[in-house]
């Protein structure tokens, strides 16, 4: 193939949503991966590689498991192959881009761009800038995801696990503290959430649904419950047991819920479908 313009590093399921949101708006993009033979669901639109392409791309989006030596080694063949010349941006949900960035040669070309599953369907990503990022290559990346369709958060700098991540964890961590301490289950914590936490937060998001009610009543609130909700720096046994055990959700048939004799891509597509439909609805209101 011609040079891509956008080259994806990791074949798995982001790694093939990332590559088919810019193959869908028009843009070249190839995938490279060391099994190229055995990968499937690829978007026809999409090339498989498995060694580098001579020319450099403009952008290298790394999307390969979270192991901090497996990426340094995908970051080191691509500076050995370009020289710096693409803008190379990290899909990690959780390290710290600082501390991706530090063995690197040409830190000014590197970014953290973190897409959500299902990546050819949820239009929101991240970027942030490390503190060695040159501000032309954030515009680089910009550029091209604004092309590709994409809704942008741009961070003003980088945190571990970014904006999104963070929110969803602080979350998170109340709810496994819960489930532990037989307050609720994991059924109706997710009935809460589904049924006021979510609805409430497409119309207003999180911070304006305050300013509406009030901060008087808000802040008052947040002075009884901040001190007594679970600040422990441990992860919630609930969920550090069932992966200790090899529960892990659909993908081995149980995690908090009984998935057997579920189909696990019929219902990952089922999900798909209706955030589609939502997300689809929910720009009509804007």
């Amino acid at each position: 193939m011609n040079r891509p313009v956008v080259l994806v590093l990791g074949s798995g399921v982001m790694g093939r949503g990332i590559a088919k949101s810019f193959a869908a708006a028009g843009i070249s993009c190839a995938i490279l991966t060391r099994n190229a033979a055995k990968v499937a669901g690829v978007d026809a639109r999409v090339a498989l590689l498995d060694k580098l392409p001579p020319e450099a791309p403009q952008l290298v989006i790394e999307s390969v498991p979270e192991e901090k030596e497996l990426k340094f080694a995908c970051y080191a063949a691509i500076e050995s192959a370009y020289s710096g010349a693409p803008v190379l941006a990290s899909n990690t949900s959780g390290i710290d881009l600082e501390l991706l960035a530090q063995p690197l040669k040409y830190p000014q070309r590197f970014i953290g761009m973190h897409y959500f599953m299902p990546a050819e369907v949820n239009t929101m990503v991240e970027v942030a800038p490390v503190k060695a990022t040159d501000p032309a290559a954030m515009d680089t990346a910009v550029r091209l995801l604004e092309a590709a369709g994409r809704n942008l958060v741009r961070l003003k700098r980088a945190v571990p696990g970014l904006l999104i991540n963070r929110l969803q964890h602080a979350i998170l961590h109340e709810a496994y503290y819960l489930i532990d301490q037989g307050v609720a289950s994991a059924e109706e914590i997710d009935r809460c959430a589904r049924e006021m936490l979510a609805p409430r937060m497409c119309i207003t998001g999180l911070i304006e649904q305050k300013d509406i009610s009030g901060l008087d009543t808000h802040a008052l609130a947040q002075r009884a419950l901040v001190p007594v909700l679970h600040h422990g720096e441990q992860p919630g046994r609930a969920l550090q047991d069932l992966y200790e055990a090899g529960h892990l959700g659909i993908k081995t048939g149980k995690g908090f819920y009984d998935w057997s004799g579920k189909d696990p891509d019929q219902v990952k597509a089922e999900a798909g479908r209706k955030l589609t439909e939502l997300l689809a609805y929910l720009k009509q209101q804007r």
